[in-house]
């Protein structure tokens, strides 16, 4: 995927991100240096490389060679060059790349400062041999990388503040000015980006496509109707009886090869046609499914989600929550069967040692947060099994009162 971003001064440049294959994935620091890297080339043994990355790929100078270089804040280089010198590229605690820069004494001078390998921008020498320009290659195995680049598909355009005032008439001193209208939020539009958007050039590209697979618990899909229309006709509607999820489930009775799929799955091997509502198999083309996000607190739809990255082919909502041919009441006893969910042992540990120096209302308040917080995957059995640590002091106040504290067990049971 990539994006294309604009600046108010130089040239767009575009921010690319490339997912290798399993068995092109660099899996050592030393696979890393085969793709990328970070100094000066020799200069008799390739010195066209060598052109390129003096030329091209060298940050600054900045920092005490050049304080008013645009990365200087606060005298620091907001890149954080110069690097430091590392005889073998290792990874970090956090999981980013180091990568090697060896102090071999190769300096070149750039503007009126020298420079070495702790300024060279991070290249890939097919690549820059073949586009002869500015490309930095960095090595990503965070998640994070995704967040970034759609910062810029999100972002929307650049926009500026524009001051518009007129001159002092003299003679007009008293003439009144509209505070509003002196200034406007405007959109910034350069000459690169009028360029590009008036010969339709993409700006924003995924390959491949992503199928977004909404779900649903049964009886409760969306239903969109405005406020004049009849509820018959509302309910009428194919999008209603067919939503993509139970067209899922329809499919899997129809289509013999749907059920080794699981719902994620789907999409690799069916198209979903809007029109039809309803899964047909896929004649060309490739799209990966993206199963919509459900929050730990939102209950029973959390627990579908779950069982929907591992479930293949069912017809009905029962075969979901069936378990090796044991059908469950509820899609967290399904999880649970299938070992999906903790078995909030570390909870009645915990609970268990307090009892030893806490009070019961304090036990019973932090069960509470737990049970808020959706931290517990079967509140009922960790209520059950530290019931009589929590209730130690309820029952000892019912025996020196009542004297009879088996009814209040049994009531809190």
């Amino acid at each position: 995927m990539y994006t294309i971003e604009f600046q108010k001064r130089g040239l767009p440049h575009a921010h690319i991100l490339v997912f290798l294959k399993p068995k092109f994935r660099p899996l050592q620091p030393k696979d890393i240096d085969k793709i990328i890297c970070a100094e000066i080339p020799d200069k008799d043994l390739d010195p066209r490389l060598y052109e390129i990355v003096t030329s091209l790929m060298i940050h600054g100078p900045c920092g005490k060679q050049n304080g008013s270089s645009p990365c200087m804040f606060n005298n620091r280089c907001t890149k954080h060059f110069p690097k430091k010198y590392v005889d073998n590229t290792v990874i970090d605690n956090e999981g980013y790349p180091v990568y090697r820069r060896r102090d071999d004494g190769v300096s070149i001078k750039k503007g009126k400062g020298f420079v070495d390998n702790r300024y060279v921008v991070p290249y890939n020498r097919e690549l820059l041999l073949k586009y002869n320009a500015h490309i930095n290659v960095e090595w990503c195995n965070q998640t994070r990388s995704i967040k970034y680049l759609f910062k810029y598909v999100n972002k929307g355009h650049d926009r500026v503040t524009v001051n518009f005032y007129k001159g002092q008439n003299a003679g007009n001193r008293s003439e009144n000015f509209d505070e509003i209208k002196m200034y406007y939020d405007c959109r910034y539009l350069s000459a690169c980006e009028a360029a590009w958007r008036i010969y339709a050039f993409d700006i924003h590209y995924r390959e491949p496509s992503v199928e977004r697979l909404n779900y649903h618990l049964e009886g409760e899909q969306s239903v969109v109707y405005g406020d004049n229309d009849n509820i018959a006709d509302v309910l009428n509607k194919p999008s209603v009886h067919a939503t993509k999820f139970l067209a899922w489930m329809e499919a899997n009775k129809k289509y013999p090869e749907a059920r080794s799929l699981t719902y994620r799955e789907f999409p690799t091997k069916f198209t979903w046609k809007d029109n039809e509502h309803k899964w047909t198999p896929r004649q060309r083309g490739f799209s990966i499914g993206r199963v919509h996000f459900a929050h730990p607190g939102s209950g029973e739809r959390f627990f579908l989600r779950t069982l929907l990255n591992y479930v293949k082919g069912p017809t009905s909502f029962d075969d979901i929550k069936t378990v090796n041919n044991v059908k469950y009441h509820t899609f967290r006893d399904a999880c649970f069967a299938m070992g999906l969910l903790e078995d909030d042992k570390e909870y009645i540990g915990v609970i268990i040692e307090m009892s030893v120096w806490s009070t019961g209302s304090f036990m019973r308040r932090m069960f509470a947060t737990l049970m808020l917080s959706a931290q517990l995957s079967r509140p009922e059995v960790v209520w059950s099994k530290t019931l009589e640590h929590m209730t130690e002091d309820i029952l000892h106040i019912q025996r020196r009162v009542l004297g009879a504290p088996g009814k209040l067990f049994q009531l809190l049971t």
